[in-house]
């Protein structure tokens, strides 16, 4: 079971497709620490560069401030984006996690 916190935001420098260090929360949203993530949680994330996106769930380090990454979907036929060093992080719930099916049970039987 995945961790899911509210408002929990954050900016990214790393480039190219590992383990993420985080950086600054975004104006008006929080850390992931602060908004309650600790150290070994796994979280939902989605991550935003530019037209590029990637859902999945990692697992947040609070030394060094990381989150792995294990992609779930993603612009890039569903692996791991590059990221350019601006890209922004966030901590989301999905389909799965509201309805309890698995993704493809929706694709197959509908909503």
């Amino acid at each position: 079971m995945v961790t899911l916190v509210n408002r929990a935001k954050m900016s990214t420098s790393t480039t190219g497709t590992g383990t993420i260090t985080l950086g600054a929360a975004e104006d008006g949203y929080q850390t992931f620490a602060d908004a309650g993530v600790v150290d070994g949680d796994v979280v939902r994330y989605v991550i935003e560069d530019d037209a590029s996106w990637e859902i999945g769930t990692g697992t947040y380090t609070s030394s060094g401030t990381t989150l792995s990454r294990t992609v779930s979907e993603s612009s890039n036929s569903d692996a791991a984006i590059s990221l350019s060093g601006s890209a922004i992080v966030f901590v989301s719930a999905v389909e799965t996690d509201v309805t309890g099916r698995p993704f493809a049970m929706t694709l197959l039987f509908g909503g």
